[in-house]
């Protein structure tokens, strides 16, 4: 089994996933609302903990979930 991640790492890859799919207007899709709370449950997250995750790192959230990671503003 690998090494449990860090709240920081959970809070991260739910925030990508969210804001790839708020980037594209497809919050509200079936497709959303069906993988996102089950990411929220599986990672022990709340919703609220990754609204304030990405407003404190939109500028890096933003870029991943464009895929663009490694690039700067």
């Amino acid at each position: 089994m690998g090494k449990p991640k860090s709240l920081k790492d959970k809070l991260w890859g739910a925030a990508v996933l969210k804001m790839s799919f708020r980037l594209r207007e497809l919050e509200d899709t079936p497709a959303f609302q069906g993988i996102y709370p089950g990411v929220l449950r599986d990672l022990g997250l709340e919703d609220e903990a990754v609204e304030k995750y990405i407003n404190e790192h939109r500028a890096e959230v933003e870029r991943a979930a464009r895929g663009r990671a490694d690039e700067e503003d």
